[in-house]
């Protein structure tokens, strides 16, 4: 009955259906009897980013195009879009018809796009590493899809992983961005965790070594009980430190040794423990080790220079080492290397293995002679070449020298004009001819350098009652181009490219000091030999006090100095002379003294001196050297006026000082030398002497009251500026002697501190820690010793007995401004503290260096 019913309903609505049907606007689709049409026109909805023209050319579609709807060609063409993966979703419909015309639609969904993003739970100085990880996944304006957000989040996660933070967890947010269309804002919520140490490291099977060795191989993977290192583990690291274990092993003759094992777990703690299981195995030893090839040296030479003897514990290291390319330059490499044997080859080949004992044989081609083709260099773009050429060791025509090529680095990094991390040297050779090409690649960095500064000078005692503002600005041109100046292309401020040095600098307090100096060095006089000629100049006043009545001194000097290379005893000494002609008016004013206690007030003196000096310099790097030294002896000398006076008594008649010092008499010597010693790491050791001698050509002659040391503060002459005419020597830990008249420096055991010493010695060690060698901004720590003293003459001089200091510092080199930096520094024997009751921080004194390293 129901059914019935059911039936008759339909039958009634029957008619309103096809009426409702017949007024659709939808077209009709027969799907059993397709209809062919020709495509009149094709119109792309809902691409916001995506090209319309380009989805339309994709989808295999073309207006004139004959379809069956329904028939493949639409369906290959929905598919074809939707492989894109730009879309969310796809549709092709029938717009309308005309005749036997069809009009489409491709209607897409666009997936949303990464517009921006922020971080939830770190701090902003994370953000700038956090971006740099996003940025390596998805760039702005990129598809957003559930793939990406993956990698994000693993990337993320690995990143604070690689930190130690091995719980850390993100969580990945999308919003819709509202400044964009279709475009999503995500929001990462970081949970770093607390630092996951790791508690210990154990071994097995380790019976010739001790577990505390191996665990100090690891260097990346170590435990919390280091101190300074992070304790965290990293896969790369740990795969790169189990490899370390086997290495060292293999350099004490354990050739087979093997990590078999290893097992990390986390204990109740929480903390990772590690233990590794080793298989050591047998220990091998060189037994005997013969030559075949060599016909330019004799089998007994070469094993002296390989240094390896029968019954030598097997390391595989050190006969590489030996075999080429060793640090201290002791390898055969070197020595075919460095008389032209380019094409040189060895190679060890093991002959025989019995027990624990190796034979080798040294299989050579020694090949012929290289000759040097061409010597290009490239990237000179401020530099004129001949400034680089001039430098190098390296010419055409001359034999190949791997020695010559390492000598032409150092010399172009001294040169100051490059950045030494990116000097390229390239040997392109030519084997048919028998030649090779030397190309040298540079990058210039700024040279030149700013002085600009301002400081407060205290008063002093019996000089000045009040303090005055010091302000200095100075221009040095290192890469000066003097006959370039009428070429205005060159000026960069001003004229560049020659290697000259350049230099202008002005210094004023006011009416108590001025200062202006300039200076001009050719290092390559005529152009054809390192010879360097220096003219310099300058003019200093000062004045113990202000108006008329005050006193004064004016300094007005000239020098002249020529300097060569020498050849003997080799290559890395030089020899230089300096005229210097200086004149000294003083107009009441105090401070100079002679060994009698005759005071110097007043009159004209004149200075008229000699300097010879003979140097040797074979440091590696002039802003953080690493290795090598530099030694030099100065003597500096006046004519002996007294050994022409017949009447030498009377010449000595201390009843008319201005006629005593008139023409000033005296001998001078210093003798200057620096150590760098690589240590561990990147620690460098620098060891110093420096010892200074003021004496005399007669011996009953007083000690000049002028070019004497004083000793003490930071060397600095804007801070020590009212005792010039002296010889200042920076004392780190204790005080300059003339501030404000403190007798916590070294001079006060001299006597009167404003006299200065005829004699002082000076021994320093530092140990130095790079933070970065960027030659942009050179950063380094030092920890410091120094010993230093100063004597009224020769007799009273005890180089054992030193005042003593200890302290830390800091030195950043900015090409502009040169050295800049400070030292905190304890003087554990200051004159004012000895018999007190003093607190450590009593002893510290702040030192600071401006623009150089003061002596």
């Amino acid at each position: 009955m129901q059914f019935k019913l059911f039936a008759l309903i339909n039958l009634c609505l029957l008619p309103f259906f096809a009426i409702a049907q017949s007024d659709s606007i939808l077209p009709v689709v027969q799907y059993e009897k397709p209809v062919e049409y020709e495509i009149g026109g094709i119109r792309v909805l809902g691409a916001g980013y995506a090209d319309p023209n380009a989805l339309i050319s994709l989808s295999g579609l073309k207006v004139g195009q004959k379809i069956r709807i329904p028939g493949q060609q639409i369906t290959k063409a929905i598919q074809t879009l939707w492989n894109l993966k730009l879309f969310t979703d796809v549709e092709i419909v029938r717009e309308r018809t005309q005749g036997n015309l069809v009009f489409l639609e491709i209607k897409v969904k666009e997936l949303p796009r990464y517009m921006r993003h922020a971080f939830k739970g770190v701090k902003k100085n994370k953000h700038d590493d956090l971006n740099d990880v996003v940025n390596k996944y998805i760039q702005k304006g990129a598809i957003l899809t559930d793939n990406n957000k993956s990698s994000l989040k693993y990337a993320m996660e690995n990143f604070y992983i690689d930190k130690g933070y091995r719980n850390a967890q993100v969580a990945i947010k999308s919003y819709p961005d509202e400044r964009s269309t279709n475009g999503v804002r995500l929001e990462f919520i970081i949970d770093r965790g607390k630092r996951v140490k790791i508690k210990d490291i154990t071994f097995t099977g380790n019976e010739h070594v001790k577990a505390r060795v191996l665990r100090k191989k690891m260097k990346k993977t170590t435990r919390t009980r280091k101190f300074f290192k992070k304790s965290k583990l990293v896969r790369k690291e740990y795969d790169e430190d189990k490899e370390k274990l086997e290495t060292y092993y293999n350099n004490l003759g354990f050739r087979d040794a093997r990590v078999i094992k290893d097992s990390i777990w986390r204990d109740p703690k929480g903390k990772i423990r590690i233990h590794l299981t080793l298989e050591e195995g047998h220990r091998y030893f060189f037994r005997n080790i013969s030559w075949k090839g060599n016909t330019i040296y004799e089998t007994k030479y070469l094993n002296q220079v390989l240094g390896i003897k029968k019954g030598d514990v097997f390391n595989q290291e050190l006969l590489s080492n030996r075999l080429s390319f060793s640090q201290d330059g002791r390898d055969i490499s070197s020595l075919y290397l460095d008389n032209g044997y380019l094409f040189f080859r060895v190679d060890p080949v093991e002959i025989a293995i019995e027990n624990d004992s190796i034979d080798l044989e040294m299989r050579m081609y020694e090949g012929p002679q290289a000759t040097i083709d061409r010597v290009i260099i490239k990237g000179n773009d401020r530099t004129n070449e001949h400034v680089i050429r001039r430098e190098l060791y390296t010419r055409p025509g001359d034999k190949f020298s791997r020695s010559d090529i390492i000598r032409s680095q150092r010399e172009i990094i001294n040169l100051g004009y490059f950045n030494q991390e990116n000097l390229g040297i390239n040997t392109p050779v030519n084997p048919e001819r028998g030649t090779v090409d030397i190309e040298y690649t540079v990058e210039e960095k700024p040279s030149d350098q700013l002085e600009l500064s301002a400081g407060y000078q205290p008063a002093v005692a019996g000089f000045s009652n009040r303090g005055n503002i010091i302000g200095t600005l100075g221009v040095t041109f290192n890469n000066f181009s003097a006959r370039n100046i009428k070429n205005k292309e060159t000026w960069n401020p001003l004229p560049q490219g020659d290697g000259q040095r350049f230099s202008l600098r002005g210094q004023s307090a006011g009416e108590r000091f001025q200062s202006y100096n300039i200076s001009f060095t050719e290092p390559w006089l005529g152009g054809k030999r390192p010879n360097s000629l220096t003219l310099a100049g300058f003019f200093n006043r000062y004045s113990n006090g202000y108006g008329s009545g005050a006193g004064k001194l004016d300094i007005i000097q000239g020098t002249v100095g020529y300097g060569t290379r020498l050849k003997f005893p080799d290559d890395n000494f030089v020899f230089r002379a300096d005229v210097d002609i200086q004149t000294l008016k003083l107009n009441g004013f105090p401070g100079f003294s002679d060994d009698r206690g005759n005071s110097v007030s007043d009159g004209i003196y004149h200075n008229y001196n000699l300097g010879l000096t003979i140097a040797r310099n074979s440091v590696n790097d002039p802003i953080f050297p690493k290795s090598g030294s530099t030694i030099s002896l100065k003597t500096q000398m006046t004519p002996p006026y007294s050994l022409f006076n017949k009447k030498s008594s009377a010449y000595y008649d201390t009843t008319s000082i201005r006629n005593l010092y008139r023409y000033v008499e005296y001998i001078k010597w210093r003798f200057d030398a620096e150590w760098y010693t690589p240590v561990v790491g990147k620690f460098v050791l620098k060891t110093s002497t420096k010892i200074g001698l003021l004496g005399k050509w007669n011996k009953n002659a007083p000690l000049s009251p002028f070019e004497r040391f004083q000793v003490g503060g930071d060397g600095l002459n804007n801070q020590n500026f009212g005792f010039n005419g002296q010889e200042i020597i920076s004392a780190r830990g204790y005080e300059a002697q003339n501030e404000s008249g403190k007798v916590n420096g070294i001079m006060s055991e001299v006597g009167n501190g404003r006299v200065g010493a005829g004699v002082f010695s000076k021994y320093t060690v530092e140990l130095r820690y790079p933070i970065s060698l960027n030659p942009q901004s050179t950063i380094f720590v030092t920890a410091w010793a120094q010993g230093t003293n100063a004597w009224q003459s020769l007799k009273q001089y005890n180089p054992f007995d030193v005042r003593r200091a200890a302290g830390l510092g800091l030195r950043v080199f900015l090409p502009m401004f040169g050295t800049l930096g400070f030292d905190y520094g304890f003087g554990f024997d200051r004159p004012d503290l000895v018999g007190k009751k003093a607190k450590l921080k009593d002893y510290g004194n702040f030192n600071i260096v401006l623009g150089f390293e003061p002596d």
